[in-house]
């Protein structure tokens, strides 16, 4: 038997509907009491539970229970004639779109601020340096021991961001959640995997990360740059004693900055977030005051380089001089010709110092090049930058390539060298092939400060770093 009560209720529903046909009163009736015993449960649990959690939208408190007595109270609607079931949809809609329009919003995500950020080993762990600068829109590029460069997504870049700074791995995957609306459990996953690919790159010499390490492969210096990722500093055009003084372009500068000015422009060159200097000339040795330089830099946190004939380093006490001021890597400037550069370089391989060697294959030389490159791979040289100063060598220098990579020497393309009649630059601009990073991914300033895409590009000065602004020399 049905129950007396039941049907009591179904009656009073039916006898609400406004429908002339049986059939139809009935599908109404049971709307009505479904929809109005919905109202009362989940009027019943916002009174009692006081809090609401959907998606990432919250609400909670005296709110919650304020609506769910509105619910409840709103059943009496489906006592109105005719209408009662449209006027609840239409009430508890309203108390839908009220709850949405007080409840807590996710937070939305802002990128961190755009800067720059430094990290340096400590003294019982293999020497490296991690350069992480951050851009607007919340990406970033990571910069391993001033010769990999990593462009990263904005999740990425904070990931990076808490390696530097040393948080815990459950504290960057609270953060990261929260931020990015992800599980900790998959942010604390992705954090612990790039560490580890990061840490294999930073131990592992030789290392292409886009092939070993799955790293997202970046066209070179197709991103876009808010600020260049290395500046060459010409301290000055001076040449050794007996060098061919026509060979630096001394008329096109009227004096040399001083060392405030110097590190004026090192300042600034950090400041805009350029993490990666190197000096160069002339020759940079002359100066009297590059260890102060080398030590400003070491001071801002720059990774600091050196383009040298190498000959003063055969001195040991001035090469130790600036190790201890803080010289990351050096390029020397190799002349075949000379013992005496042989003797340098001698001198600099035992060192923990990242040495490239620049070797320009000329018509005078190239039939002693290949025993050049052999003497390099006995003196333990990994990294080499080769050049010719003449397109008639192309066939030559693709031999010596080939030779170069059987003698494990990795060949490094974009690196400045002091300028001179045989510089790879000038014969680059000669044949229109100026390097695609020129002007964007490196800037080049000379000993009065003025600012040029490269070396060898004197006719696109493009601001003086000591007197313009940032916006004017870089856009």
């Amino acid at each position: 038997m049905s129950n007396p009560f039941l049907q009591q209720i179904s009656k009073i529903f039916y006898d609400l509907c406004w429908s002339r046909t049986a059939s139809v009163c009935r599908v109404e009736s049971a709307s009505l009491i479904f929809f109005s015993l919905a109202m009362v449960v989940f009027g019943l649990l916002g009174i009692i539970l006081a809090k609401v959690k959907v998606s990432h939208f919250k609400l909670k408190g005296t709110t919650v229970r304020t609506l769910g007595a509105i619910l409840v109270l709103g059943v009496a609607c489906a006592f109105i004639p005719k209408i009662g079931v449209l006027v609840e949809i239409v009430l508890a809609l309203v108390v839908v779109v009220i709850g949405l329009l007080l409840a807590e919003k996710p937070a939305q995500h802002k990128p961190l601020p755009a800067e720059t950020h430094t990290f340096q080993s400590g003294p019982d762990e293999p020497p490296y340096r991690l350069h992480l600068r951050l851009l607007k829109d919340g990406s970033g590029i990571l910069i391993v021991n001033a010769a990999t460069v990593l462009h990263l997504n904005a999740t990425a870049a904070e990931f990076a961001h808490h390696m530097i700074k040393g948080t815990s791995p459950e504290e960057t995957a609270r953060q990261v959640a929260k931020r990015y609306r992800i599980s900790q459990a998959e942010a604390q996953k992705d954090y612990v995997d790039l560490r580890d690919r990061v840490q294999t790159l930073i131990h592992t010499p030789d290392l292409d990360p886009t092939t070993f390490l799955d790293f997202e492969r970046v066209a070179p210096h197709s991103a876009e740059l808010t600020a260049p990722l290395r500046l060459d500093c010409a301290l000055t055009y001076r040449l050794p004693a007996g060098a061919d003084a026509s060979l630096a372009p001394t008329k096109r500068v009227d004096r040399e900055l001083t060392t405030a000015e110097w590190q004026t422009i090192m300042d600034k060159a950090w400041a805009v977030g350029i993490p990666h200097l190197t000096f160069t000339g002339g020759e940079p040795t002359l100066r009297e005051d590059l260890p102060a330089l080398i030590a400003h830099a070491e001071k801002n946190g720059q990774v600091t380089g050196l383009l040298s004939d190498g000959l003063k380093l055969a001195d040991k006490a001035y090469l130790q001089t600036l190790l201890q001021t803080g010289l990351d890597h050096l390029l020397f400037i190799l002349d075949p010709q000379d013992p005496v550069s042989w003797k340098a370089l001698e001198t600099v391989m035992p060192e923990d110092l990242f040495t490239t060697v620049h070797f320009t294959v000329t018509p005078k030389n190239v039939e002693q090049a290949g025993e050049v490159l052999g003497r390099l791979a006995k003196l333990q040289v990994k990294s080499l930058s080769l050049s010719a100063s003449d397109a008639s060598l192309k066939g030559e220098m693709q031999k010596l390539r080939d030779q170069a990579a059987g003698l494990g020497l990795t060949l490094h393309w974009d690196l400045p060298v002091p300028y001179s009649a045989e510089n790879p630059v000038a014969h680059e601009t000669i044949e229109d092939e100026v390097p695609s990073g020129a002007g964007k991914a490196w800037l080049y300033v000379e000993p009065d400060g003025d600012v040029l895409p490269a070396q060898g590009e004197a006719d696109k000065i493009l601001g003086n770093f000591l007197r313009d602004p940032w916006e004017k020399i870089y856009h």
